[in-house]
């Protein structure tokens, strides 16, 4: 994007030149003090200048004048990554598709905070003119619909890490198509997403094998076959959250021991058919659980220590 004539004066893309005033300025013999649009724009005031001012900054900034519009306008269009939280817990509808119009080297895309009002037709150009998204993040998006987790998978082979947590709209073609498409996903968020069953799940697990951070919480449709097969195909996972998951059992978190050296943590609260006898192989292993183990080995430490167990009354 160029500057505008009035901010040119007559210089080149990289920045403004001398324009009338300091033509005065010479003739009186008074040297003109410098501004900040005299600085170049893409090799000094967008990368050195513009990149550190946040985001509700630069909207302030661009109504100062049409130069300054101009400087905070091509800033934008180089913008790698936004997240709408730095506007406030609530971006206007307007601001946003001004905001994103021109740009389209995106790698990183958070709308949280777009919740209440982002809809496909505001994302779908936004995703269409960016193909190099690596993260984007949709969590509570919940007037979205499934062409909008089509449309990221047909325009972002190269993402790494999604987040639809809140998203009921997430069915199983549209999660397949994601799978199908964009094999490089590394971190998936699929909380609440309560359409999705075991077979979209495994589908998944197969096709996405290098999967590290998977989170399928609150979804009482999940259950062992889903973690076993993501057990199975994906040997790199290291975070799983189950949290919720009330037809995971014991079996299935004893393949994941098995099959899953790299595990790091793994989130089974209010997973009622998981017991210690399962979980026992992962916390000897050092794997983070947010279960405590269970009063009865509490007091068998106890008397290990002081050599007797103290009476505790189990059904209170």
């Amino acid at each position: 994007m160029d500057p505008p004539a009035e901010a040119r004066g007559g210089g080149s893309r990289s920045g403004p030149g001398p324009g009338p005033g300091s033509a005065r300025a010479a003739l009186s013999g008074v040297a003109r003090r410098p501004r900040l649009l005299d600085l170049p724009w893409e090799d000094v005031l967008v990368p050195h200048i513009l990149r550190r001012l946040p985001l509700r900054q630069l909207l302030r900034l661009q109504r100062v004048s049409k130069a300054f519009r101009a400087a905070v306008q091509l800033h934008l269009a180089n913008l790698r990554r936004f997240d709408a939280s730095q506007l406030g817990p609530h971006l206007p509808k307007p601001a946003f598709i001004e905001l994103l119009k021109d740009n389209e080297v995106l790698q990183q895309l958070a709308l949280q905070a777009c919740a209440d009002w982002l809809t496909d037709k505001e994302l779908l150009p936004v995703i269409g003119q960016n193909h190099h998204l690596q993260q984007v993040q949709l969590n509570g998006c919940a007037q979205l619909s499934r062409h909008a987790l089509v449309a990221i998978s047909l325009s972002c082979p190269h993402l790494r890490q999604l987040s639809l947590a809140h998203c009921e709209w997430v069915d199983s073609l549209s999660l397949r198509s994601l799978a199908d498409h964009c094999k490089a996903l590394e971190a998936v968020d699929l909380t609440a997403c309560r359409q999705l069953k075991d077979e979209a799940v495994c589908y998944l697990a197969q096709k996405c094998s290098g999967l590290k951070c998977l989170s399928l919480a609150v979804n009482a449709n999940m259950g062992d076959v889903a973690v076993e097969e993501i057990a199975k195909c994906c040997p790199e996972l290291e975070h799983l959250d189950l949290t919720g998951c009330l037809r995971v059992k014991n079996d299935a978190i004893r393949v994941l021991a098995e099959y899953c050296p790299k595990l790091r943590s793994l989130k089974v609260k209010h997973c009622h058919n998981v017991a210690e006898s399962s979980l026992s192989i992962l916390r000897n292993r050092g794997v983070e659980l947010d279960v405590e183990p269970p009063m009865q080995r509490a007091l068998v430490l106890l008397q290990d220590v002081v050599g007797f167990a103290p009476f505790i009354n189990l059904q209170i």
